[in-house]
């Protein structure tokens, strides 16, 4: 039985972080919100989990080294700077950062990867996620994962040749780029699909989360899987081992 802290639980992921820690016989040791003590949250708990913003991660992450706890990220929208913060973190106990905690969206990244490096460059992709309309990011920090998966599996960094927007005239498509679009509308917990697109062919791999539950049951693994581990920085196909 571990003690679970949650950063962001007044939130719809934090509630639903709350019931996972119960059905998996974990404590919640408390939740914070904007305004709440990290330092304190930490000290009370034997893991923290972080679905709260990014304006928070540093704060967040002095909280868990003082107190040198694990600490799982799942908070969308982070930019190079944040990442910096995971690094310099990650020196001193277990980080694990994602976009999104799902096992299956786990496993469906790995899938990607493998085809992204078995079909070559000749296939394009593009990548298309829907999700509610509250949502403030886009692309989806999923999309975006899906999105470094294929550019890994052809040996290129996302930032080179990804295209998040088209309009107007555009032109004929860049070969090897890979395309985001982004959807936005009712209650929806978040679909996504890969497309790879040949001459005469094209192979769908995707997922759809019928509700947030999947992402707090993966957290709730994923902070189990971080107990005890050394210091350094995680994803979440090392809790597959993947």
């Amino acid at each position: 039985m571990a003690r679970i802290g949650i950063i962001g639980s007044a939130g719809r992921m934090g509630q639903a972080l709350a019931a996972a820690i119960a059905d998996a016989g974990h404590v919640q040791s408390g939740g914070i919100d904007q305004g709440g003590d990290p330092a304190a949250l930490a000290l009370a708990s034997d893991v923290l989990i972080d679905f709260s913003a990014p304006a928070a991660l540093e704060a967040n992450c002095e909280a868990a080294i003082a107190a040198g706890v694990p600490l799982l990220v799942g908070t969308t929208g982070l930019e190079e700077r944040h990442h910096w913060l995971i690094d310099a973190a990650a020196v001193s106990i277990p980080v694990l950062q994602t976009g999104n905690t799902s096992l299956g969206v786990t496993l469906l990244a790995h899938l990607v990867r493998e085809a992204a490096q078995r079909l070559g460059p000749e296939w394009d992709i593009e990548i298309v996620e829907t999700h509610h309309r509250n949502k403030i990011d886009a692309p989806s920090g999923t999309a975006l994962l899906l999105g470094e998966a294929a550019a890994s599996g052809r040996g290129e960094a996302l930032r080179d040749i990804e295209l998040r927007a088209r309009d107007g005239v555009t032109g004929a498509r860049d070969p090897g780029t890979i395309g985001f679009a982004s959807l936005r509308g009712g209650t929806v917990a978040g679909d996504h699909a890969v497309h790879f697109l040949a001459d005469n062919e094209r192979l769908t791999l995707a997922h759809v989360a019928e509700n947030r539950a999947i992402f707090a049951r993966g957290a709730v693994r994923a902070g189990e899987w971080l107990l005890g581990r050394a210091p350094g920085r995680y994803t979440m196909p090392h809790v597959l081992d993947l």
